[in-house]
């Protein structure tokens, strides 16, 4: 649900709030322990345990022989299995402490907040920024991305996406001295057009090049889509990637 929040057709649908869960490697663990049905739209699904395969629904390209496919075309689905599953089980006893995180900050929404971030960068407000994300895995040594954002300064901003994000999302990081929020969510890993896309504005905007803008790139990749970004990123010539 993290990535839906920032589509404003969300937001007709009172009863679709919140965000659940982390990145997919904690999923056996997460879906165990939530009291609902699941609907798993992503190709990043795990072969479910008996612990709640039974109430795991699959639809579009990703599925598994132990829980049952919603097939049907986009706009022509029949989700109503999964509505009365989960009408029938116990939900949540108890209403968990709430974290409220900014989501939305897709090419569009960062770019419209263009002037606000050129102007931070000259009156030496924002020295560095840091794209931090990508595909996550649950292997210790990955906790170098929690370390990286833990010990950035205050005047510097982190552009996140995917489940590379969730290594760090617990952290406060504030805002910069112009009110801008320092953590930038710009989605899932497919999202990296996005970033691409602002790095190529702001060196424009700066009559520069993306290799000269004051931005580190620290990816974090695991399976297909995460090695077509990478192969995206060396193509244009993007320099400084920090890979784990």
């Amino acid at each position: 649900m993290l990535p839906g929040h920032g589509y404003p057709e969300l937001h007709k649908y009172k009863h679709l709030v919140g965000n659940y869960g982390g990145a997919w490697y904690r999923q056996k663990r997460d879906f165990a322990e939530f009291p609902g049905a699941i609907l798993m739209t992503t190709n990043c699904i795990m072969d479910p345990p008996a612990s709640y395969a039974d109430r795991l629904y699959t639809t579009g390209e990703v599925g598994v022989a132990a829980s049952k496919h919603i097939g049907g075309t986009p706009g022509h689905k029949d989700y109503s299995e999964v509505i009365n599953r989960a009408l029938q089980l116990p939900g949540f006893s108890h209403e968990p402490e709430p974290k409220y995180v900014t989501v939305g900050f897709g090419h569009n929404a960062t770019l419209g907040a263009a002037a606000a971030v050129l102007d931070a960068v000259q009156q030496g407000q924002l020295k560095h920024i840091f794209l931090v994300g990508g595909c996550d895995a649950a292997e210790p040594s990955r906790k170098y991305y929690t370390e990286v954002v833990a010990g950035l300064p205050d005047d510097t901003m982190v552009l996140t996406l995917g489940c590379g994000k969730y290594r760090f999302y617990d952290q406060e990081l504030g805002t910069l001295a112009n009110g801008l929020p320092r953590l930038l969510d710009m989605g899932q890993c497919n999202d990296a057009y996005s970033a691409l896309v602002v790095a190529t504005e702001l060196a424009k905007a700066l009559n520069t090049d993306v290799n000269s803008l004051p931005l580190s790139l620290d990816i974090s990749w695991f399976e297909q889509k995460a090695v077509a970004v990478l192969l995206t990123l060396l193509n244009l010539g993007v320099k400084n990637i920090r890979l784990v």
